[in-house]
């Protein structure tokens, strides 16, 4: 299989070696700056690199487009790839409206095509198996507490790395924690849950909102809440996951009961990565002509929330 990248970000860098590993052949990479983008293709041995999205799409052989850019373009970068017919892994968010994942959604499905969603927070060891005992009817869920938090206060990434673009904590990282809870309490269809949410104001230096705490609750009475910051000092990103039978919690990657640790991702071989796992699904899809596990429909309940919620700071 022939893939292209777009961007050449921290992202970028980790989904052009796991693919190199799962025999792909990286055949263009599509950046904003030529010499970075050279670069990148230099150092992985890409024989193709170009500013424009277009010409990578016109390579002949070019099977499919792995979107690693800045989230206000991923809708126009991943239509223009369905419509020239190419396969999609997208990097979250999808889009910044619930309207415009849909039309996605439909369009790949119309176009016959592989439409994946880079939610690779699904695939760690310990909250598969947290739905894993959800499936089988091991846990009964009540009531789901995430956190997400950590200091963001200059335009940076998760590497440190300076940005010529603003992230989007409602869209973003908001999705992912969204995604997550309703993934585990199955929701699968759009609009069926309860929003209640408060964002703060706009940040006067980063220009977005810097807090804010969403409430969800189901029609089987499951509650689940997402309380998000870019201004803490302390790191946390977790869940805890209250179900009749037992109390679980994921936290730094590790699923912990009250016996102690369950599941210790040092334990699982890097081969098995979120990542590994989240692009082999993938390439998979692909080849098998089937929906991905994630795929963007799979999304579209998180980006209803996510939607709500706009609209309602909307002046």
């Amino acid at each position: 299989m022939q893939a292209a990248i777009i961007g050449y970000g921290t992202i970028a860098n980790s989904h052009a070696r796991t693919l190199q590993r799962e025999g792909v052949l990286l055949d263009s990479v599509v950046g904003r700056l030529p010499d970075k983008t050279e670069e990148f293709a230099q150092r992985y041995g890409i024989p193709h690199w170009t500013t424009d999205l277009a010409a990578t799409l016109a390579r002949p052989g070019v099977d499919a487009v792995v979107i690693c850019s800045p989230s206000a373009v991923h809708v126009e970068q991943t239509e223009q790839a369905l419509r020239a017919g190419k396969h999609v892994l997208v990097e979250i968010p999808l889009a910044l409206s619930y309207p415009h994942a849909a039309r996605l959604t439909q369009l790949a499905d119309e176009r016959g095509l592989t439409l994946m969603v880079a939610h690779t927070h699904r695939y760690g060891a310990a909250i598969r198996e947290v739905k894993r005992r959800i499936t089988a009817g091991e846990l009964t869920v009540r009531n789901i507490i995430a956190r997400y938090v950590f200091l963001r206060r200059e335009n940076v990434d998760l590497t440190g790395r300076r940005r010529s673009w603003t992230d989007n904590l409602l869209w973003h990282h908001g999705g992912h924690a969204t995604d997550m809870c309703l993934w585990l309490l199955g929701e699968t269809e759009p609009g069926k849950v309860t929003v209640t949410a408060q964002v703060a104001q706009p940040d006067a230096r980063m220009g977005i909102p810097m807090d804010l705490s969403i409430l969800l609750q189901t029609g089987k009475d499951t509650l689940a809440s997402v309380n998000m910051s870019y201004n803490s000092h302390l790191s946390l990103y977790d869940y805890l996951i209250i179900g009749d039978e037992t109390s679980l919690l994921v936290s730094e990657g590790k699923l912990i009961g009250r016996e102690g640790v369950i599941v210790d991702p040092a334990q699982v071989p890097k081969a098995d990565s979120p990542q590994a796992l989240q692009n082999r699904e993938f390439l998979a899809a692909v080849r098998e002509r089937r929906q991905p596990a994630i795929s963007g429909a799979s999304v579209l309940p998180a980006m209803w929330v996510l939607q709500q919620i706009q609209e309602e700071r909307s002046p």
